[in-house]
């Protein structure tokens, strides 16, 4: 979550050059109160119209630029196709105009993040926990299914407009292609609206992961026991906002102390070590009934130990941890489920 309220306070800077230290503390003065006062609910209400806005910004930008494009000859190129052309193989290449072994391993280096999507990402799991029917579940994968392929095309199509208006080295840094194609094809005010699409982006991930990490906190570890009636006159609602609150400041701490290279080195050993081995568990257990608990601690505790090692080692420079890891913890799965017997549940006696 401070990585991401690091990268937010970063696109701030960029765009409306506020200092990142002020861009951090305003994006958690934007997420902290509504996270905390309205939990999961407002967070995702808060998820829904910040959908909008990056759909509308992708989905807008791209017919726009090409529009623009058409109508202006001075520039690098007059269209997509035009401006791929021109700059050469590896910027149309998937693999950046690499050829053999080198160009497998680009592949398998950005494909492995698939892998912590299968379940992976607590944050998601909670919105599908919180389907209550069949309906909403149909509903809820068909808008997801045509949001992505229309966030996805208009993300690409930024980008290849960006090289159309700027060259391939027209931009210092190649990040802010989205921003910079904004403001140039759009009056201020309208790019604006649509450069917070980016925010939106970091924030719906931000306040989703605070909130989950406060409520597993809170409700896990902090919750009184069944049969205790001290609850030192505390409210579970009151705690769980405290300790979001607690949370909070402690990430944006973090997020000052802390440089970006280390934030993102820990996002993707995480994704590692953790999503890849709970991708697993999900998969498991959605589709193999006998499947156990013992088994889905073996599970998880080979994927975080095979991470650890594989990446203290040395080897995270030949092969990303992020797709062994995956399958490591599968095997570990297959094996600990026939190996180990699974904890036998006595059933209740009917009266």
């Amino acid at each position: 979550m401070w990585g991401l309220n690091f990268w937010a306070a970063v696109k701030l800077f960029t765009m409306f050059d506020i200092d990142p230290k002020w861009g951090m503390l305003i994006t958690a003065i934007i997420i902290v109160p509504y996270t905390v006062y309205g939990g999961f609910r407002s967070v995702v209400y808060t998820d829904v119209i910040q959908a909008l806005v990056m759909i509308t910004a992708l989905v807008v930008g791209p017919m726009v630029g090409i529009i623009y494009l058409s109508n202006h000859p001075e520039l690098y190129a007059q269209s997509i196709s035009q401006a791929l052309s021109q700059a050469g193989s590896q910027y149309s290449s998937l693999t950046g105009a690499v050829k053999g072994f080198s160009a497998g391993l680009i592949i398998m280096t950005g494909f492995s993040w698939f892998f912590g999507y299968l379940g992976g990402q607590p944050q998601l799991s909670m919105r599908f926990m919180a389907i209550k029917d069949a309906r909403q579940a149909k509903l809820g994968r068909n808008i997801g299914v045509v949001w992505t392929i229309l966030a996805y095309i208009g993300a690409l199509s930024i980008g290849w407009i960006g090289i159309a208006l700027f060259g391939p080295d027209g931009l210092e840094d190649q990040e802010y292609v989205m921003p910079a194609v904004m403001l140039k094809i759009f009056p201020p005010v309208i790019a604006a609206i649509l450069i917070t699409g980016a925010i939106a982006a970091m924030i719906s991930t931000a306040d989703s992961l605070l909130i989950l990490s406060a409520t597993e906190f809170s409700e896990n570890i902090l919750k009184p026991a069944p049969n205790s009636d001290k609850t030192g006159g505390m409210s579970n609602l009151t705690r769980s906002r405290i300790v979001t609150a607690l949370l909070a400041l402690i990430a944006l701490i973090i997020a000052y102390i802390s440089p970006s290279n280390l934030i993102f080195t820990l996002v993707g050993y995480v994704w590692a070590g953790i999503g890849g081995p709970f991708s697993v568990v999900i998969l498991l257990t959605l589709f193999w009934k006998r499947f156990h608990g013992k088994a889905v601690l073996v599970t998880i505790v080979t994927g975080m130990v095979f991470t650890i090692l594989w990446i203290s080692t040395g080897l995270e420079e030949q092969i990303t941890a992020k797709m062994l890891t995956f399958f490591v913890a599968g095997g570990a799965a297959l094996i600990s489920t026939y190996a180990l017997p699974p904890k036998n549940i006595p059933r209740k006696e009917n009266a």
